[in-house]
């Protein structure tokens, strides 16, 4: 396929042709290598979906916001995901080229709004892998019996179990993404194998009570959601709605803090240039990654919801699927648990690095970053970039304290979610030529649906969440302006075609 000319081919609205994108990926020095199937990208979206979701938010957000509801708030979740996975499925079978909705951007909405995407993925993988790096961290310390690998050195508490695992992660990726694919199947093989056990043995420990009320009165809440202010969702911000935790505000707020425990399929498609026949099968890798998890994560809400009662739950000071099995007396599960819960992150930090790097891989070799860091190696990999995303993860997750971001990543990841679903329907109207190895269905219905579903779902995340989001997108207009812009690949071609 020989690449067109773009157009236009100046200022921050130029767009780069799908044959431009795929005709970079043949450059010698940022060559990608193509050994990925199918199943290796299934087990990459299933590595990294199932992990933080299921062994700690599930229980906090059932204690807490939702009640016994959760099971609906997962559904309502998986239905936004569905949707945008559908359009995800279209544009990486279209454009199987690295860098996923920042690429997807490029080639419909012109090269600022891809920056942005870029820039926001960043924020979302980064974030993503410093919060679970210390979710693994606690569940080190709740295997072993130590203090969750907290050291305090010179008054600062350091957090050397998250950095050990970066180490680990980072390591395993700078030799190969076949080899990440190897590593993440044998330790997602056991992952699975302990939520199946959560859901047959937690099955005989549900009482029907415990389900009544399934959706509990809204309470107002002493702290957090309830508590008012840029706390307090958007939606409640904007409406004048008290903020509220459990009742229907609460099953809706469940929502959109559960789908951190779906992120990660659309990380499928940032592996669509190390893919063999990507056409046929990143489509495959992202709805068959997405279907697993979905009918596993349901079954874990139910069981869970089933054994404790909300009331007792929230009284507990840890709230974990492993403190549900020690309440009902099966202290051999919740120590299985632990286990399945710290090979489960790993697989999770494994992939979240891996689409940092490759979001990071496609922005630099368009030039809107230093194109020095997407050189490959020998392997076929962007080693630099690996090096640089684990450095900057491993010092973030040891020094400093993450709290609840978790919000941080939903939003960034529902803002790709629309741009996706919008930029269907875009290049649906202005290359209906092009060669569509998937074809999503109702296009325009389903993307529409796709972006109100979403944008849903941001409006019930926390207006102090908003605030920080649009900090971060300042800061990356500020860095657009003054590099980016300057040193675009794309540009510099305009210039020498004119």
């Amino acid at each position: 396929m020989t690449a067109e000319p773009t157009a236009p081919t100046n200022g921050r609205w130029r767009t780069k042709s799908v044959e431009q994108s795929i005709a970079d990926t043949d450059e010698p020095d940022t060559k990608l290598r193509k050994n990925l199937s199918w199943w290796d990208l299934t087990v990459f979206g299933v590595s990294v979906v199932i992990g933080a979701g299921i062994f700690t938010i599930t229980a906090s957000t059932a204690a807490n916001i939702t009640g016994p509801a959760i099971s609906v708030s997962f559904i309502l979740a998986a239905i936004a995901c569905g949707l945008a996975a559908l359009c995800y499925a279209e544009f990486a079978s279209t454009v199987p080229v690295a860098g996923s909705a920042y690429t997807f951007s490029y080639a419909t909405f012109g090269e600022f709004v891809a920056w942005i995407i870029g820039w926001d993925l960043i924020l979302e993988f980064a974030v993503a892998a410093a919060v679970v790096a210390k979710g693994w961290s606690s569940y080190l310390g709740t295997v072993f019996g130590f203090g969750g690998g907290i050291t305090e050195v010179g008054g600062m508490q350091l957090d050397w179990g998250a950095l050990v695992i970066i180490a680990f992660v980072t390591a395993i990726l700078a030799f190969g993404t076949k080899l990440s694919a190897g590593v993440s199947l044998a330790i997602t093989v056991i992952k699975v194998a302990v939520v199946l056990l959560v859901v047959i043995v937690g099955a005989f420990y549900v009482k029907a009570a415990n389900f009544s009320p399934f959706v509990p009165p809204a309470e107002a809440g002493e702290s957090g959601r309830g508590s008012g202010g840029v706390e307090q969702s958007l939606f409640s911000l904007l409406t004048g709605a008290e903020g509220s935790n459990y009742g229907w505000y609460g099953l809706l707020a469940g929502a959109s803090i559960v789908f951190f425990a779906f992120i990660g399929f659309d990380i499928v498609a940032t592996t669509a240039e190390e893919t063999k026949d990507p056409q046929r099968n990143v489509p495959r890798g992202i709805l068959a990654s997405l279907g697993i998890v979905t009918v596993l994560y349901v079954a874990v809400a139910v069981v869970l919801t089933g054994m404790v009662s909300y009331r007792d739950l929230r009284e507990e000071e840890t709230q974990n699927l492993a403190t549900a099995f020690a309440m009902n007396g099966v202290d051999w599960a919740a120590k299985v648990i632990s286990i399945g819960a710290l090979a489960g992150l790993t697989t999770v930090v494994i992939v979240l690095v891996l689409g940092q790097t490759r979001v990071l891989f496609a922005m630099s070799r368009d030039g809107l970053l230093p194109r020095q860091l997407a050189r490959t190696g020998t392997r076929g990999t962007p080693v630099r970039i690996t090096l640089l995303v684990g450095f900057v993860v491993a010092v973030t997750a040891t020094v400093f304290p993450i709290g609840n971001l978790e919000e941080m990543v939903n939003i960034g990841t529902l803002f790709a979610f629309v741009m996706v679903s919008a930029g269907v329907i875009v290049l649906r109207r202005t290359r209906p030529d092009l060669q569509r190895g998937f074809r999503a269905p109702g296009v325009p219905l389903l993307p529409i649906m796709a972006i109100i579903a979403c944008v849903w779902l941001m409006l019930n995340l926390t207006g102090l969440t908003w605030i920080r989001f649009g900090i971060w997108m300042v800061i990356g207009v500020v860095v657009y302006y003054f590099y980016g812009r300057r040193h675009s690949q794309l540009a510099k071609r305009g210039q020498l075609q004119r």
